[in-house]
């Protein structure tokens, strides 16, 4: 099968070899731009949202060809790093980066960034496998950075498996060996993790001193992302403290910051906290809005296009208007499981067993289930 494959990709014909040779420079040179969203050229790199399946096909076929190539799978870290920046999807290479042996060279870095792609489309179980494979391969190499590195990921990864204890251990381990090794940027990504999971953990106090910490660290060498991120999480920290002006005017801050550098997905996530914040108030007009500005930041993200369908379910569903809660709930659930977002996937289908619920109630004296279980 590899001959055929061979002949046509380095035909005899010099011309066709040359463009192919052409192809495949044009296409590695440009994904071997370091992606930053900090920096100006971040959104250079949105070439890929156009162009990802001719590259992954050219790195699936160099991959067969030459599987030691150590630039290649070099481009495919690059690769799969794009795709997670721009557009958030599972990619066919992932096979191939299981099936490395244990002692390749990118072997641990392909894994964490092929976890990365899994966890921006809620997959976070397979998520965690391979990041815990990554995390083993980086302790027998001896290497701290790498393993302060996966430590962090692995944060994250517990966080929206409900596993808080597990991820501020490894939060906090992560962030003392970036302050030892003086990278403050990293530090501060695993101290934004720690935030998430204290405020998730309902550990105001101390994800609020979190927060702070991570502005103060960035601030001055002018790490906006991580900026924006903090307000954001300030917001989520007031909102559940139910001080909603102080959650808005972070959210606000965090809008700001985003919106001036075009980072759709925290321009995403702060309107979709937003709509939450509004819908758990009653105010059903600005979370509206609020929703229909989160879609129009989806982009190519049908992960976050699941979340705001998810969300406009249950705002439909505290407004009883519960056919059309229902035919977005099921929208939302079809998204989640076509991902393999298990507990998104599970979480619709608790809010459609009690759409079903309210459908199936009977109406007294003028008032359904709903109504009074709200009264």
């Amino acid at each position: 099968m590899l001959a055929p494959l061979r002949d046509h990709l380095f035909p005899k014909d010099p011309k066709s070899s040359s463009l192919l040779c052409t192809t495949k420079e044009r296409y590695f040179t440009r994904v071997s731009v370091k992606i930053d969203p900090n920096k100006p050229n971040f959104g250079e790199a949105q070439w890929i949202t156009s162009e990802d399946v001719n590259v992954e096909h050219l790195l699936d076929v160099f991959t067969t060809i030459d599987p030691n190539s150590g630039s290649v799978w070099g481009a495919c870290v690059n690769f799969m790093q794009h795709l997670f920046w721009h557009k958030k999807r599972i990619t066919i290479l992932q096979p191939k980066i299981e099936r490395l042996p244990d002692d390749h060279n990118f072997k641990p870095e392909c894994l964490s960034w092929l976890s990365w792609l899994l966890h921006s489309v809620g997959n976070h179980v397979e998520c965690k496998r391979l990041l815990t494979h990554a995390l083993k391969l980086r302790r027998e190499r001896g290497d701290v950075q790498g393993v302060a590195q996966v430590l962090r990921d692995l944060s994250h990864t517990n966080l929206p498996m409900g596993l808080h204890e597990e991820g501020i251990q490894q939060a906090n381990e992560a962030s003392e060996i970036f302050k030892r090794l003086g990278d403050t940027v990293e530090q501060a990504d695993c101290l934004i993790g720690l935030t998430l999971l204290l405020c998730s953990d309902k550990q105001f106090d101390a994800a609020e001193e979190a927060a702070s910490r991570v502005i103060d660290l960035v601030s001055v060498g002018g790490e906006q992302y991580q900026v924006c991120e903090s307000h954001q999480i300030l917001g989520n920290i007031y909102q559940s403290r139910g001080k909603t002006e102080k959650a808005v005017h972070h959210y606000k801050l965090a809008l700001r910051i985003a919106s001036s550098s075009n980072w759709h997905y925290l321009q995403f996530s702060v309107y979709h906290d937003l709509a939450v914040l509004f819908r758990n108030e009653g105010r059903f007009d600005d979370a509206q809005a609020h929703v229909e500005h989160a879609k129009s930041h989806t982009v190519d993200s049908a992960y976050n296009l699941g979340l705001a369908t998810e969300e406009q379910a249950w705002g439909w569903f505290w407004q009883r208007r519960l056919e059309e809660a229902k035919s977005e709930a099921l929208r939302a659930a079809e998204i989640f499981e076509r991902l393999g977002a298990a507990k998104d996937m599970d979480d619709c289908r608790k809010l459609l067993q009690d759409i079903q619920k309210e459908l199936n109630s009977p109406i007294a004296c003028g008032q359904s289930a709903f109504d009074r279980e709200l009264l």
